[in-house]
């Protein structure tokens, strides 16, 4: 199988890391990448979840609203669902 190469720029300081956690697992960085990669091809997607650790601006509202709500004693609580059904049914 012909070989070819792969440039890229990363943080050195997330390489470092990276180059330590893969020495732990006994594979250098190429090694490391090729697994990636293959798991990749195999499956046909990026082999693990990927997602934004950051809520977005919608959920950051809803989190103020609750909050809001929470310390708001105007605003009536239920600690039972058919309580809180009741209410909402009549």
């Amino acid at each position: 199988m012909a070989q070819t190469s792969i440039t890229m720029r990363i943080d050195e300081n997330l390489k470092k890391q990276a180059e330590e956690l893969f020495e732990e697992f006994g594979m250098n960085m190429t090694t490391a990448l090729t697994v990636f990669i293959k798991a990749a091809v195999r499956q046909g997607k990026i082999p693990f979840e990927i997602s934004v650790d950051i809520p977005n601006a919608e959920t950051i509202e809803a989190m103020k609203e609750a909050d809001r709500i929470i310390h708001d004693d105007s605003v009536k609580g239920f600690y039972d669902v058919d309580e809180m059904m009741k209410e909402i049914i009549g």
